[in-house]
């Protein structure tokens, strides 16, 4: 392992000890709602799932760097950050400590104690663990892929190792209260699938207090190979980055396109009911497409879109992604994933991060355990790709979104009470303002603020008066 340089220990070991000596409230047990489709505290209260994708966090920040970026995290409303354990299995860390001896997952590198002041102690492991304490410390989960998907679709992972593995993880982190079970890694179930569910039922028996789900390929959902699996809680699907007209490869199972909120209706149909959330959308700033890096870049404007489109249509919660911060680079990095020019200590204050806690903040505002999905409070026009209107409601409210601002008619008396006051919602600035008071019956017409283009989007509010 690297020597530390003298500076560097002197003041990190002083961090140590004053991280060691703080007591450390553990985050509530998280489980799923009663109804099965929300995730709720062991208190029963409501738990919006607000995710970011810091997917080489382990493997690419400092101790220092780390606390900055789950800082930041922590102040913008996130609450679940979703990370490689292992990226690859030769994953070798920023202190250049190797993860793995001879790329075997089951053979763990790890050495007696842990002080980051002496470099024969402080080990790959050790210093996930720092970061995840900290994690907790910030009130924010951690929801663990053990080893990604690439590494076992090329042969370096087979089912005793899998197996011996995640048992090994499981009982390192079990007694952790902020641990989420993220199996996979960005591929389809079906490769490897009996790896991957050795995997699932592993993490289960030596860990049944913290809830697993599965992160697919792209334009899939974990249902497809593990809906009725006993360890898998609930369904994660990637939507991906793709636009409606690149989302045309023959032999796909969906063919959605953009539209996320397909997804979640599919997984709902399902038997037994479990919870359905966007797990990797389009990130902010990344190529559209994602591999030719001279499209257009998706925008601060579509991540909003797909986290309304997705939780209105009855996800418990929502992943934001940027392309700079989930692969945390850095100006030493020899060049950059898809096209990346920005660094992730910038990009983290880049718009689309900033606004999701609007979205959290909307969804928490009104009674959200009785909140479903009603389509039918849209009189006509739905509307397809981009015009699509999304509706959901609880007993005195309503919500409907607009991607484009286009005007709206809206079936009255789908919530209680015989008046209603509506408002506009701005997702941009989380503005809100009131529109008038309006009988409870028949169908009433609003049209948004400003022009009807893309990115112009709005949620009309309706309440109860």
């Amino acid at each position: 392992m690297l020597k530390k340089i003298a500076a560097t220990i002197l003041v990190c070991f002083l961090s140590s000890l004053s991280f060691s000596q703080t007591a450390i409230k553990p985050l509530p047990k998280l489980k799923v709602s009663a109804n099965g489709r929300y995730l709720v505290t062991e208190k029963g209260e409501p738990f919006f799932w607000l995710g970011d994708t810091g997917w080489l966090l382990f493997g690419k920040l400092t101790r220092e760097e780390a606390e900055k970026y789950l800082e930041d995290r922590r102040m913008k409303g996130f609450n679940v950050i979703q990370v490689m354990t292992l990226h690859t299995v030769s994953a070798v860390n920023v202190y250049g400590d190797k993860a793995l001896n001879n790329r075997d997952v089951a053979a763990p590198i790890t050495t007696p104690g842990n002080s980051f002041a002496d470099a024969e102690q402080y080990d790959f492991w050790d210093h996930v663990d720092y970061i995840i304490k900290k994690a907790e410390e910030k009130g924010i989960y951690m929801a663990l892929v053990p080893v990604w998907g690439t590494n076992v679709k090329e042969g370096y992972v087979n089912q005793q190792q899998a197996q011996k593995y995640a048992s090994w993880l499981a009982d390192r982190y079990k007694n952790q209260s902020n641990i989420i079970w993220m199996n996979g890694g960005d591929i389809p179930g079906a490769d490897s699938l009996d790896v991957w569910k050795t995997i699932g039922s592993t993490l289960r028996a030596h860990d049944p207090n913290h809830l697993i789900t599965f992160h697919p390929r792209g334009r899939t959902t974990s249902s497809i190979w593990f809906h009725k699996e006993p360890w898998l809680d609930f369904n994660m699907f990637q939507s991906g980055h793709r636009r409606y007209d690149q989302d045309t490869t023959a032999g796909e199972q969906f063919h959605y396109g953009e539209d996320n909120w397909k997804y979640i209706q599919t997984d709902f149909r399902l038997s037994p009911v479990k919870p359905s959330i966007d797990g990797e959308p389009s990130y902010e700033r990344i190529p559209q497409g994602l591999h030719d890096t001279t499209e257009k870049l998706w925008t601060d404007a579509d991540v909003r879109r797909y986290g309304y489109w997705s939780v209105f249509a009855g996800g418990f919660g929502y992943t934001y992604g940027h392309n700079a911060v989930m692969q945390m680079h850095k100006p030493t990095d020899k060049g950059s994933a898809y096209g990346s020019k920005d660094y992730w200590y910038d990009a983290i204050d880049h718009p689309g991060a900033r606004q999701m806690l609007y979205l959290k903040n909307l969804m928490l505002s009104k009674p959200y355990l009785e909140r479903v999905p009603d389509q039918s409070l849209i009189a006509s026009g739905q509307g397809e790709k981009y015009n699509h209107l999304v509706a959901t409601r609880g007993k005195n409210y309503a919500f409907i979104y607009t991607f484009n601002g286009r005007n709206m008619n809206i079936a009255m008396g789908k919530i209680k009470g015989s008046k209603v006051k509506a408002s506009w919602y701005n997702p941009r600035n989380e503005e809100q303002t009131v529109i008038g008071t309006f009988a409870n019956k028949g169908v009433q017409s609003f049209s948004p603020p400003g022009e009807q283009q893309d990115g112009n989007d709005w949620v009309l509010v309706l309440e109860t008066i």
